[in-house]
């Protein structure tokens, strides 16, 4: 029995009650460590376990808060000798259910609570609607926290999962909450192994797992998911990496990702440079991002770079326009805050490198931008 998912807490008074706008190593708030998996039967929950049972060995004090093995073998195995903070029961329409003792774990304080499915939706009568409310006020009361989720459970997601799946997910998790994160680990597993998986009765019991090969696990679905693990993933990395280099005033470019910048020019047409682009940042599964820089108050610039502009959009790209009368550091400052590898301009032949590039314009672009490649397509006669 599933009770109604219809928690939608407002997110400023969440961030009062779990002191949220804290920092955790500043304000004494547990760490979160989530680990994220394209669908059920990747390996999330045994991952868990045996990362609760490898920091026990080395003298952590880990408890079970709440974990489901649903049946697998392997991964109630993996619960060995561990703690385990007995379950709530709450009545609910007659009938006894199990949740999370939240006011069991609190008292216990271990250093690390295992707690399983983050998108949980509690039974009426819980302390909170929600599992991941239960687990910001663990981390409030200082807490460790290792909790797993599927990507299809990201509230920014729904709707893109619902378009891969036909399904809609009730049970979401807000995104702050994974931006809160102390850490996300990402668990892999190939499209054909978990496949092979259903098939042997290791996710569901044959029967249900024939269903489900019809349904949610097709193959086209699982593919879409993985894609999307990964790359939730890939930014999440990315966005830690900026954190640590705007907190250690890092201005230089870092080769650590693939992110295409495609420069548009308002004087020359530049949907060729945007398609080399494209194809270059398609290649490398990477970013694509257009810039373009006009001077202050240029409204007919603005209107040359409309077809330009329109074909980004249309390919993906994501859009800066900046007004700024020196278009060199404009383009630099922006590489360097979105990280850019590759900087791509168009120019016209005819009127040579040199000539095209008022002000040495390559020239001084090489001299203020360390470790971004610039990529020159030649724009149509």
């Amino acid at each position: 029995m599933k009770p109604p998912d219809d928690a939608r807490p407002d997110p400023d008074e969440l961030l009062d009650r779990y002191d949220l706008r804290s920092d955790p190593e500043t304000s004494g708030r547990g760490a979160l460590h989530v680990i994220l998996g394209s669908a059920p039967g990747v390996g999330k929950t045994w991952r868990m376990l045996d990362e609760g049972r490898r920091l026990r060995a080395g003298g952590e004090d880990v408890v079970v808060g709440y974990v489901e093995v649903h049946g697998r073998a392997e991964t109630a195995a993996q619960l060995g000798d561990l703690e385990i903070v007995p379950r709530r029961r709450i009545d609910y329409q007659g009938k006894s259910l199990e949740e999370m003792d939240l006011d069991a774990i609190i008292p216990r304080s271990p250093g690390i609570a295992l707690i399983d499915e983050l998108a949980h939706t509690n039974v009426p009568g819980s302390r909170n609607p929600k599992r991941w409310m239960d687990i910001e006020e663990l981390r409030a009361a200082g807490i460790d926290v290792i909790t797993t989720i599927n990507i299809q459970h990201i509230e920014s997601l729904n709707s893109t999962i619902e378009t891969i799946t036909g399904v809609t997910v009730r049970e979401t998790v807000p995104d702050w909450v994974l931006a809160g994160a102390t850490e996300v680990q990402l668990v892999d597993l190939s499209v054909p192994a978990l496949i092979e998986r259903l098939q042997q009765g290791k996710v569901y019991e044959l029967a249900r797992a024939e269903q489900a090969l019809r349904g949610f696990f097709r193959e086209g679905n699982l593919t879409a998911l993985r894609e999307l693990a990964l790359r939730q993933t890939a930014a999440t990395v990315d966005d830690q990496l900026d954190s640590y280099m705007r907190g250690h005033d890092i201005d230089e470019v870092w080769d650590a990702a693939e992110r295409f910048m495609v420069v548009l020019d308002p004087d020359v047409p530049s949907e060729h440079a945007v398609r080399s682009a494209w194809r270059l940042a398609a290649g490398s599964r990477a970013e694509l991002i257009a810039i373009a820089v006009i001077p202050p108050g240029d409204r007919d610039a603005r209107s040359r770079l409309t077809l330009a502009t329109r074909l980004a959009e249309d390919l993906g790209a994501r859009i800066l326009v900046i007004e700024s009368p020196d278009r060199v550091a404009a383009i630099a400052q922006a590489a360097r805050d979105e990280n850019a590898s590759t900087l791509v301009l168009a120019y016209r032949p005819e009127r040579g490198l040199r000539g095209r590039f008022e002000g040495r314009f390559i020239d001084r672009l090489f001299a203020v931008l360390d470790g971004v490649d610039i990529h020159l397509v030649e724009a149509p006669r």
